[in-house]
């Protein structure tokens, strides 16, 4: 993970609520028809929708997450679910806590 392209991913106060939401799905979205939302992630759909944006604008969002490595994407049907990385994260942490 590049530490510069992670902290620019993380200063944005959307996508920190996307890290929060996703750090339990079960409490912040309803049951999903495709994809188990703490294995498969969360359809981007439902991001858009709780974050009060349009699609694309929240996959801009779920894009930046993903190329730093804090979010893995998952295709299943013509739907995209998203889920924290939590070893990328938790070296994020540990690196920005030794600075």
């Amino acid at each position: 993970m590049k530490m510069d392209v992670a902290l620019r991913a993380v200063a944005n106060e959307r996508r920190l609520q996307i890290l929060e939401w996703l750090k339990a799905p079960r409490r912040h979205f309803p049951a999903q028809k495709d994809g188990d939302l703490v294995k498969d992630g969360v359809c981007g759909l439902f991001l858009a929708q709780k974050l009060k944006i349009t699609q694309p604008t929240a996959s801009e969002h779920l894009n930046i997450l993903a190329d730093a490595g804090l979010i893995q994407a998952r295709r299943i049907k013509q739907w995209t679910f998203y889920k924290r990385d939590e070893t990328a994260l938790r070296k994020l942490k540990e690196r920005v806590a030794k600075l």
